[in-house]
């Protein structure tokens, strides 16, 4: 054989080395099962993601208990997702200088005390630093636990891992409003925040027990050491002002009438200001504290907008069906949650069906057809009738729910598709920022859009009341006759018939506006569904499937 030809064979031989390839080394199960350290990872999971949610149905109790106004009460929200939105994009570089198990555990041991001190504030302004102090060590869970999976599972096993551990993710702010409700009627709001103290110690003694911290990270953490750690603190600032900044403009620019008010244009310029330098500041930095240069990896930056859209359609669905009930058609708080309960149940099954599919069928696909159920549920949705029934809404999040089981692990697991090994914990934090920053901005933008589209078609149809109209005439002539069979004879309209007919309208408007909103909805999820083809052909084995 020629010098060229063994040359050509050892290149056609020689494994690409794209990525560094996964290995055991880096596992957080050590010895032990890893679906054990799944179950561990997901119980601090499920406990942080529902305390996005499960206050939300409480802010009237909590501002009656604590002389409080509504208005005053919902910075027990606003102020857990600053705290989140500080934390979450610089929690992977926490988890490498700090040690991954160390912070991990060190963000349990924070939410669980914080949640107990929650529970027992005695004013407004006590419970709203404890609900920082909870965000500030909720927001590291989530990026922490998804990078010891990457790591702990091989790549053909990624799509079931992420399955059972994305139930949480997916599930728990579905069911937070229901749980939430019951646990404020029943008991009392302090409860919302106590459950969490037996489940954060039991999190916190399993993880003590059984998370391996691998030896890899500590050899890859005492080179770092060894080089000279360099702290970014020009981006860890920028990051975390703009990132806050964009928090309170989004969670209170519909009680302040968006740009109408110096308040929320103050917060959108520094937000503007601080995240545009952020991204460039960081893609310069020699160690920036959060790699925006990994969103040159194609696959991985249509992954971040897949993210984005999916936290937006689970948040913004969430909290948009509930007011629709409870405005339009009396529903309690509690009896609205039980119309979402039924999808979160459909994400649940659907779930471990889809870590199934991901090893025959090629990880894009699921996300194009979990997108494509959004898109017909949503649809769907904008055909509400005035006269909708609870199976009829209840039905209709059952087929969102099991779109929703689609996206997640796909996303999930194409995100870390050649990304190197040692950015898994940089790229979890990149992926929950996105997730969290989609569903601020789905809740802000929904509410705005059915305010102001409430707003529109109320005038609308109030045009059409005017005595001309033989129509009108006849409905108030029966309605008079029903309300006031004493006034029924006389020419004029009792007051009593006018707020009927107010409250007729009043409906019909948030009833249209919703339909508008969801309609609305179904278009941007159309975007993503766009940038299906310019992702890695994968399955969860990491491989290009032949063609």
């Amino acid at each position: 054989m020629s010098t060229t030809a063994a040359n050509l064979s050892a290149k056609q031989t020689k494994p690409a080395a794209i990525a560094p390839r996964w290995t055991p080394a880096r596992s957080a199960a050590g010895h032990h099962s890893p679906w054990l350290i799944t179950l561990i990872l997901s119980i601090a999971t499920f406990m942080e993601v529902l305390d996005t949610s499960i206050a939300n149905v409480s802010l009237h109790n909590i501002g009656g208990s604590l002389s409080a106004t509504t208005d005053e009460s919902t910075w027990v929200l606003t102020s857990y997702l600053v705290a989140n939105a500080i934390i979450l994009p610089v929690s992977g570089w926490l988890a490498t200088i700090i040690g991954r198990k160390r912070f991990y555990m060190s963000c349990v041991a924070i939410f669980t005390v914080s949640s107990l001190l929650c529970g027992l504030a005695p004013s407004l302004g006590w419970l709203i630093f404890f609900r920082v102090v909870q965000g500030l060590g909720g927001g590291g869970l989530v990026p922490c636990e998804q990078s010891m999976l990457a790591d702990t599972f091989p790549p053909e096993k990624r799509g079931m891992a992420f399955a059972f551990y994305g139930i949480a993710v997916v599930v728990a702010p579905t069911l937070g409003p229901t749980l939430g409700g019951w646990i404020t009627d029943s008991f009392s709001w302090h409860w919302i925040f106590l459950i969490n103290v037996p489940v954060g110690l039991l999190s916190l003694f399993l993880a003590w027990q059984f998370v391996h911290e691998p030896k890899a990270l500590v050899e890859e953490r005492q080179q770092m050491f060894k080089k000279g750690l360099r702290i970014d603190y020009v981006g860890f600032a920028l990051v975390a002002l703009g990132l806050a900044s964009l928090e309170v403009m989004l969670s209170n620019g519909q009680r302040y009438d968006w740009f109408e008010s110096m308040f929320i244009r103050g917060f959108g310029l520094s937000a503007a200001v601080c995240l545009i330098s952020a991204v460039v500041w960081e893609w310069h930095a020699k160690d920036p504290v959060v790699d925006v240069r990994l969103v040159s990896n194609r696959t991985f930056g249509i992954a971040l907008t897949m993210m984005f859209v999916l936290g937006f359609t689970l948040y913004s669905s969430t909290t948009l069906l509930p007011i629709l009930l409870q405005s339009s058609h009396g529903y309690t708080a509690m009896l609205s949650g039980m119309v979402l309960t039924p999808g979160g149940m459909a994400t649940l099954l659907f779930m471990p069906l889809v870590g199934l599919l991901t090893h025959k069928v090629q990880l894009r696909y699921l996300a194009a057809v979990g997108l494509m159920i959004q898109i017909i549920a949503l649809y769907h949705m904008s055909g509400f009738a005035a006269d909708l029934s609870f199976n009829h809404a209840m039905w209709a999040r059952i087929f969102q729910g099991a779109g929703l089981g689609f996206l997640f692990i796909p996303i999930t697991t194409l995100s870390y598709h050649g990304l190197p090994l040692n950015k898994n914990n940089v790229g979890s934090s990149m992926l929950s920022v996105m997730r969290n920053i989609g569903g601020s901005v789905g809740i802000a933008l929904t509410n705005t859009w059915l305010v102001q589209r409430t707003q529109y078609h109320h005038s609308v149809l109030a045009e059409q009341i005017n005595p001309y109209n033989p129509v009108l005439r006849n409905a108030l002539g029966g309605m008079e006759g029903m309300l006031d069979p004493a006034g029924a004879a006389t020419a004029a309209v009792s007051p009593q018939t006018l707020v009927a007919v107010n409250q007729m309208i009043t409906r019909q408007a948030a009833m249209i506006s919703f339909n508008d909103v969801a309609r609305w909805l179904a278009l941007i999820i159309v975007i993503p569904l766009l940038l299906i083809p310019l992702m890695a052909a994968v399955k969860s084995d990491g491989k290009t499937p032949v063609h």
